[in-house]
């Protein structure tokens, strides 16, 4: 069966360098019918222009700093089958949109969600959770490598992270898209409760993998440390007049406000945050909980068809996928073959491995490179033995095997 056409929306405020990076791994895509949707402010727009996409992608100029609305914007002229939606901080591997978009070919498949890989390029941030009537996430056990289609027990839905989702547009329409009293917290966990209410089908799939950096913006430090807390209160309230009994809403925003605490203060011993910030943060998180209590709930009318038709773009990957190596001394020499071969449309995975016990770290390049970096000796996942006793051509061969289906990269016999 051919690929479903499929609409990615990126929405973009303050992060045009970020932006830049998530386009480069939009541009790499294995699919062949997709089209590009940004929604963004003038840094994301003055990005797309610098990455020379402008003719190739359609754009929409908004700087309201409401994800919910920029979000039914960008479906709004989004054209295709299937609407997917990654962050503009978030970087997806190649193989992404094919298995994201894989199970929409069962028709009673309305959502589907990936897993989500840290900072360090290999631990994974977010994988299958479930979710109540107060927001509490659960996690699920699902197949590690295969997607698993599940409808929820009553008061439950299935998650889907905001960085890595997709929906059936026809679906995500009925239901009115995103609710714009969620600024952008719970914006994607309110949709998860009103798709789990209407008995649709989401499927989790473990193989369709975005990374995620969390990069900083007015809502928290590079560190992940908040900055403010005022619009996550608001749409707890918001989140719990939409689902929750009204018996239950005050232990529920207490038990929030409990860990929401307990999350400052490991924020504070770890340094990243000072008592005066507490302080200051609580009252925010207070004020912005009372504030979701009287904010205006409104109907959420269907979202026309698209007011635009599909425009397909043509990814720059030819299928082709090759893995490069080598020791550090000649990491100048590899990065530039490595990017002619990326240029040339190629899946590209470099490794540059030390005779160290050093922690393995994986980025994209701005050059459309994944390039692994570490020890011979060292961690890759982190639940592996802190020091290993193997070569360079077996540890070479291991890390290919571990990211070989995402990148489509031939597994070496050891």
């Amino acid at each position: 069966m051919d690929d479903p056409t499929v609409s990615v929306v990126v929405v973009s405020r303050d992060r045009g360098p970020s932006l830049e990076l998530t386009l480069v791994g939009l541009a790499r895509q294995l699919h062949d019918n997709y089209e590009i949707v940004v929604v963004a402010d003038a840094a994301g727009l003055d990005a797309v222009r610098r990455q020379k996409l402008g003719r190739e992608i359609k754009t929409v100029p908004f700087a309201d700093p409401n994800i919910s609305l920029a979000r039914n914007l960008g479906t709004a002229v989004a054209a295709g089958e299937v609407v997917a939606f990654i962050d503009d901080d978030a970087v997806p591997e190649p193989t992404w949109l094919r298995h994201l978009t894989a199970p929409f070919s069962e028709p009673d498949v309305a959502a589907a969600g990936g897993f989500v890989i840290g900072r360090n390029g290999i631990s994974f941030q977010w994988k299958a959770h479930s979710v109540d009537h107060t927001g509490q996430a659960r996690p699920l056990d699902v197949d590690p490598a295969r997607a698993t289609a599940l409808t929820p027990p009553p008061g439950r839905a299935v998650k889907t992270e905001g960085t890595n989702m997709a929906f059936r547009r026809s679906v995500l329409a009925q239901l009115g898209g995103f609710d714009p009293a969620y600024r952008f917290y719970l914006d994607d966990t309110d949709l998860n409760m009103r798709l789990a209410r209407a008995r649709h089908v989401t499927a989790v799939v473990p193989m369709a993998q975005v990374h995620h950096s969390f990069a900083p913006s007015s809502r928290r430090h590079a560190s992940r440390a908040p900055r403010d807390l005022f619009e996550i209160g608001a749409s707890l309230s918001v989140f719990l007049r939409r689902h929750c009994p009204e018996d239950a809403r005050e232990k529920a925003v207490t038990d929030f406000v409990a860990g929401r605490d307990r999350a400052l203060i490991s924020h504070m011993v770890a340094g990243r945050l000072e008592p005066r910030d507490l302080r200051r943060l609580r009252a925010r998180l207070a004020a912005g909980i009372e504030a979701g209590r009287s904010r205006t709930l409104y109907p959420l009318p269907g979202l026309p068809h698209s007011s635009e038709p599909f425009l397909p773009f043509r990814t720059r990957a030819t299928g082709q996928s090759i893995t490069l190596a080598g020791r550090p001394l000649s990491r100048r020499r590899l990065r530039a073959q490595a990017a002619a071969r990326a240029a040339g449309g190629a899946t590209v995975s470099l490794f540059i491995l030390s005779p160290t016990a050093l922690f393995h770290r994986v980025r994209m390049t701005r050059d459309g490179v994944w390039e692994q970096t570490g020890g011979i000796w060292g961690r890759a996942r982190r639940d592996e033995p802190l020091v290993r006793a193997t070569s360079f051509r077996r540890r070479l061969a291991q890390e290919i095997a571990r990211i070989a289906a995402l990148r489509q990269h031939k597994t070496p016999s050891n």
